[in-house]
This record gives C-alpha cells, structure tokens and sequence, in this order.
C-alpha cells in the first residue's frame, strides 16, 4: 500500500494550488486554484493528468477546497460546469458563503479586461450547489474507506487544515495557515495526529517575521505619513481577509488619532463581505468573540463605500481597491492615476504572485508594464509590508515538528525557499522533505497497523526482569551497568477465523505440536595465505595460528584450540574444500590463487553478534582478498 502525490498546481511557485493524493486507492484533490499571474492555458492546473479520458467522476473521491481565495477555489466552476466533475465536494461553512462572492468578483475581472469569460454567474451557482459544508473538527465520512477531518488554520475566515485517512494510511493538507493570531483571527490549531504525509505551505520559508506590533506602527507611520502630507494612499487588498484586520486597524487608529481624513472601500463587495464576517463571528479570534456583546470589531465608523468619480477628487484619502496584487480590475485602474503623483503611497500588504504588477513594484521602481500596450510612470512611494496571513519559517517548522509525519511535501513557495526549509526539516528533525515541481509524482509506502490480542504467558515474559549487570574491569572505579535483557519478542499468529494474536514461543510450539528447533547461519569466504607473513605447511597449521591471533582479541569467549576447527561457543570455522559450497560468497569469475583458501563457518542466532566479530577479525589479517576477489 501506497501514498502518491501529483502536484498540479503551487509545486515549485505561488499560484493555482492543486494537489491529488492517492491514498490506498482513493483519490482527493486537495484545493482546484487559478494562477492570478498569467491569462493562458497554464491559468487553470493540466486536468488531464487526472484522467486522459476526463472520467473525473469514477477517478475522483472527493475535491477538499481549504478556503476561499482564487488560487485555491478559483478553477473550480471551470472544473465542475465545465470538465463535468459531479463528485462530493468539501469545504468549511465560510468558504461556502464567501466563495460566490469571491469567484464572481473575479469573473467580472475578467470580462473588464476584455478576456473570454472561463465560466459565468450561473456556473458558479450551480457548483457551489454541489458542495457539502463541514464545521472545524467534524469527521465526514466520504464512503466506508475514506474519512475527512477539517481543523482550524487561522489565515482568512473558514480556513482549514484537512486530515484524510483511509485504514492505517492518514495525512494532512494544510492549504494556507497561520500560527499565530491576528485581531481578527485566531491561531491555526490541530490535533497531534499519526501522519505518513504531511503537505504544506511554504510562502515565507525563509522569513522569520517581526512582531506584529512592529508591523502594524511601521504601517500606520506609512499611512499617516503620506496623508498629512496631502496624499492618497492606495492599498490593494482581496475583499475577503487582509481588507478587515487592516480596517479594524485603521478605524482603531483614527479613533485614537482623530483623524478626519476619508477611508473608502472601492466596491460594495467588501461591505457584503463584512456583513458575512458579523453573522459567521463564531469563526473569528477570542478577542472578538469576547467583544461582540457591546461592540462588533466589523462595524467601521470611519469607512465608507468609494465612487469612481473620487479617484480624481483633491485631498487626502486611503483606498481599499479590490482585486490584491494589482492583478487587474478597479485597483489596477486607480493606480495608472495615483502612481505619477510623488506625493501619493501604494502600499502591498501581502504577498504579490510573480506576473502581476504587484510583484513588479520596487522601491526604486520608475516604470512599469500593466500591459503589453501600456508603461505607467512610478513616482509615488512603495511599501512593502508582510501582512500576509500566512505562517512563516518558525511557523512551519513547528507545526512539522508538531505533527511529526513520515514524509513531507513542501507547496505554495518560491524554489530557494522550498530547497532551505527541505534541509532544515530533514537535518533537524530527520524526517524526508520533497518539493516536487508542478505536474511531478512523489509516491511513499504507508504503514499498516494490525490490532492483535496478547497471550498471558507473552505478557509475563515480558514483564518479568532479566536483568545483567556489566562492569568495566580496567577500571576499578568505574560503575556497574544494568541492562534488562527481557524477551518482548512474540510471534504474530494469524489464523483463519480467529482474531491475531501474540504468542510466547514455548506457545507456539505446543500449538503446533513440534519440539524447539535451532536456526542456524552459515557462510563461506576466502583468506589470502599470503598475510599470514608465516609458513603454512597444511591446514591443521593454518587453523593453530589463526587460533593464536585470536585468542586474545575474544579471550573473554574462551577460543577452543582444536585440531582442524576454531570453535568459539557455537560458532565453528574450518577449511573449505567443497568448489560448489552453497555458502560461498560471489568471487565475481575470479580465479582462486594456490596462496588462497576459503573459510566455512556456522553458527547460532544467540552467538550473531559474536561470530561476525570472529570474521571480521580474520577478514582484517587477509588485507589483500579484496584486490584479488573484489
């Protein structure tokens, strides 16, 4: 039994998350997202590695979406109204209720741009009609093989881990998370879990963050900065997520500060969207939870919605303008007009997907491409600022550590950070890493538990001690060591019709009706004569001076000087004169030498230890069998 994993989307990049685990013979697809950098055909993940024929349906067991932003829910209308995939689909009750909302934002996107709609308003309403809702910690059995389990991943409201097991075989997905709090979410929060596979984000692999604080007064010195100057700052978010933790910020603050000066929402969108952050409360940190009786942290005393006609209005102002990233659409449209303008500040509170214009911004920036016919002269400020929700490097690292799995694979991250994170996990905490690239397989064997009762004589054995006491007689002063050298070695029964069981193995051969029998090793190799540095006149003669040399390096076994044989407790080694010997190691055609012979030896399992150390020995003193047999 197996784990494989093709990655379809997010492998080696940041975009179009998508990943189909096949876990004992069940496929998920884990998130169906878009790239928001690029308008082609590598837009959507290659479908077609699922099923050449498109029988998505009799492929598939089931598509988990973790949350609700586009390049991990963006493909999936595409997919279902489109490719036809009719299956079970999961996803947490906010990621239900947003997503709509989200999907069509970005579809009118793409109609402003001018590019050919992927799928229209009705698409989108009747794949989410195919969804099946699920609440933190709920296991969903998807049939009787297959079990889901959603945890709580902080990052936007309603995201989620997802466990998957199927038997013994059990991993997690992780989609986007965050583990420490914002003001308006909680921590990602998950149960200690035996995992074979573990697939995580790796946005920020390599950064380890300031403190929230630190961010949050650098932010607003930024914002307060260019406002009391007479500028407009443009802040282009996703309606869903960063644009409430930075409005609960900012209607704090001017609070506190007094200010008067205007803060604008660019669509009504984003007051939709507050209007599911007040009614799914339950879903947000403790600070809010706490606070909701006598005031709901969503309500925004100093923000109002934008009308287009203010973009060219005089004043100060901040802007929230959907979509993030300057992908495009009314936030792209703002900054070709407030970009010339020195006096002005766009602000990136997240993190930009290489092929949009965030991702081109610099601070020393003067020009940039939006498009292939149009070049915008940058002269206003650019800050750059990690809002983003994901974790970071000591993030990820303790959720690893954490959890603990057999495997890791490393998605959603740039290619240094994925290779710096790969080596840490696998130094520190010696579990294997991959960072497959899109479109690759990674496949690991899973373990198989068996649950099996216990003979009381087993149980006896091994809880009675059998104690030895070690000490190390060059030195007088030296402690005694105690080792217990119980039996905890059982022999796993399985009978037809009958439960497992463990059996102690006097057990077993009363069972059977047998008496106990002897396993015994045996093994054949060649000496070079030549070593010795000695006549050998036959070999009698051979085996007294190999017995001599051996003598005192295992005194403590007592060697028996015998004629023909050197005899170590059970371990016997003589002269080989059989050219067929089944035990004779592969000389590789070579010729034996008249200066060359060959040892046979056996022994019992109880002197293993000893009689490799006995051939070892012998080994070491024929220094050049190696050239002539190797």
């Amino acid at each position: 039994m197996a784990i494989e994993c093709v990655v379809l989307g997010a492998g080696q990049e940041v975009g179009k998350s998508c990943a189909v685990v096949s876990i004992n013979g069940k496929k998920i697809m884990f998130d169906c997202g878009m790239h928001m950098g690029y308008v082609d055909h590598r837009r959507y993940p290659d479908f077609s590695l699922i099923s050449k024929s498109a029988d998505f349906n009799n492929v598939l067991s089931c598509i988990v979406i973790t949350h609700f932003h586009l390049d991990h829910i963006g493909a999936l209308p595409y997919f279902t109204e489109v490719c036809g995939y009719n299956g079970p689909i999961y996803m947490t009750y906010p990621t239900k209720a947003l997503a709509p909302l989200m999907l069509d934002d970005y579809r009118k996107v793409m109609v402003g741009r001018g590019e050919e709609q992927q799928f229209t308003n009705e698409n989108i309403l009747n794949c989410m009609k195919k969804v099946t809702a699920v609440d933190i910690k709920q296991t969903v059995q998807v049939d009787k093989d297959l079990q889901i389990r959603a945890y709580y991943a902080g990052h936007v409201l309603g995201a989620a881990m997802f466990y998957a097991s199927v038997g013994d075989a059990a991993m997690v997905y992780t989609g986007d998370y965050n583990m420490t709090p914002d003001r308006h979410l909680g921590a990602a929060q998950i149960d200690r879990l035996h995992l074979d596979l573990l697939i995580t984000e790796s946005t920020y692999g390599k950064t380890i963050r300031d403190s929230k604080y630190a961010r949050e007064r650098e932010f607003l010195k930024a914002v307060h900065n260019c406002v009391a100057n007479g500028g407009k700052v443009l802040i282009p978010t996703f309606a869903l997520g960063r644009a409430q933790e930075l409005c609960i910020l900012l209607d704090d603050y001017w609070e506190r500060m007094n200010l008067k000066v205007p803060i604008y929402f660019s669509s009504g969108l984003t007051i939709q969207a507050n209007l599911y952050y007040k009614v799914l409360i339950s879903w947000t940190s403790q600070k809010v939870k706490d606070t909701y009786a006598t005031r709901n942290a969503f309500n925004f005393k100093n923000v109002q919605s934008f009308e287009r006609s203010l973009i060219h209005a005089p004043g100060p102002c901040v802007l929230f303008a959907t979509p993030g990233m300057l992908s495009g659409g009314f936030s792209l449209e703002v900054f070709k007009h407030w970009a010339p303008c020195e006096s002005n500040l766009i602000t990136l509170p997240g993190y930009c997907v290489a092929g949009t214009v965030g991702h081109k911004l610099s601070d020393k920036t003067t020009k940039v491409d939006v498009d292939k016919d149009t070049q915008i002269d940058v002269r206003c400020k650019i800050h750059r600022l990690s809002f983003s929700p994901h974790t970071d490097e000591k993030g990820i690292m303790d959720l690893v550590k954490f959890l603990s799995p057999k495997n890791v694979i490393l998605v959603h991250g740039e290619i240094t950070n994925m290779s710096y994170l790969k080596g840490r996990i696998q130094s520190e905490l010696g579990i294997q890493c991959y960072y497959p690239s899109n479109n690759e397989t990674v496949s690991f064997p899973t373990t198989h538990f068996v649950k099996a009762d216990a003979s009381a004589t087993f149980i006896r054995s091994s809880l009675t001690p059998n104690f030895k006491f070690l000490k190390d007689e060059a030195t007088d002063m030296a402690p005694v060591q105690v080792c217990d050298e119980r039996v905890t070695q059982g022999i796993l029964v399985m009978e037809k019709g009958q439960k497992v069981k463990i059996l102690h193995q006097d057990e077993l051969l009363t069972m059977v009706g047998t008496k106990q029998t002897e396993v015994e090793f045996a093994y054949c190799f060649p000496f070079n004569l030549c070593s010795l540095k000695v006549p050998v006149t036959d070999d009698n003669s051979l085996i007294h001076i190999l017995n001599t040399k051996l003598s005192d390096e295992v005194a403590e076994f007592g060697v028996q000087d015998c004629m023909d044989v050197i005899q170590v407790n059970s371990f016997h080694l003589a002269v080989c004169k059989n050219g067929n010997c089944l035990y004779r190691i592969n000389s590789h055609g070579s010729t034996m030498g008249s200066d060359c012979v060959f040892f046979c030896c056996n022994w019992s399992i109880s002197d293993k230890i000893l009689a490799w150390r006995v051939i070892s020995l012998i080994k070491n003193m024929s220094s050049s069998v190696e050239s002539v047999f190797g």
